[in-house]
């Protein structure tokens, strides 16, 4: 039966994820607590992954209830409560990277890279049948590596692929409708090691050979703009909004 099998956030953008048993859907349509804070270059970019090639040296945990970032890189671990200590945090970070960066926080959508939408859904399906066409991924590696809101269990690898397409159309968690919006392209992230950064030579040659092989039939391809594409991004309907998403609710897709 499909449920949903994980949730996780990403309260500051680019660092590790915080796995949740419930999370409520702002006014904004995006999951309270994603992306809430976000390092910021001199230039007013964010900056994550894209943009710091060793941000995988810092492993990180996130207190939603105090918001008490706990960061760690090589033998140096510091703690900051961001709702005092945002200053001593944003100079952490510029020590690390070598630039200037200031750690903000911003109410929903906050820091997600398409404000106008929702959650991100795959499939553990998904992850597993990515995992296996690379050497030495495991599930978890593709998805520290994807950073997937929802993960869907109980359906075949890709199903969240269905619900893209001219039709809208959509599913339900526990009556909370989720419509897909858009396929998610990649960018270099996923190509890295999500502990040593390490890139695995040829990964977006290799990923998108492969996705053409494994493409289901339910598939539209006119829905993709190439296919180094994996993920959906949902939106969330307005009545919908405020409603809760919880670990092992029930999901229904007729």
């Amino acid at each position: 039966m499909a449920h949903v099998e994980n949730i996780r956030i990403y309260p500051v953008k680019g660092l590790d994820p915080t796995a949740i048993e419930s999370v409520t859907v702002s006014g904004a349509g995006t999951l309270k607590g994603d992306r809430k804070y976000a390092m910021v270059g001199s230039d007013g970019e964010t900056l994550n992954g894209k943009q710091i090639d060793d941000i995988n040296e810092i492993t990180s945990r996130f207190d939603p209830e105090t918001d008490v970032l706990t960061v760690r890189e090589a033998d140096t671990t510091r703690r900051f409560d961001l709702t005092t200590e945002r200053d001593e945090a944003s100079e952490w970070f510029s020590d690390f990277a070598g630039e200037p960066i200031e750690l903000r926080r911003r109410e929903p959508p906050a820091f997600v890279d398409r404000p106008a939408l929702g959650p991100s859904v795959i499939s553990t399906g998904t992850l597993e049948e990515i995992a296996s066409w690379f050497e030495g991924m495991t599930a978890d590696g593709a998805r520290r590596r994807l950073r997937p809101n929802v993960e869907v269990g109980g359906v075949p690898a890709f199903w969240e692929d269905r619900f893209l397409g001219d039709d809208p159309s959509g599913f339900e968690i526990d009556g909370i409708r989720l419509e897909g919006a858009e396929a998610c392209g990649r960018c270099v992230v996923p190509t890295r090691d999500p502990d040593t950064g390490e890139p695995i030579e040829e990964f977006r040659q290799r990923f998108i050979e492969r996705r053409r092989e494994t493409l289901p039939e339910w598939i539209d391809e006119d829905a993709f703009e190439h296919l180094y594409t994996v993920m959906v991004i949902t939106s969330i309907p307005e009545p919908d909004r405020g409603e809760t998403l919880r670990v092992d609710d029930e999901i229904d897709s007729e």
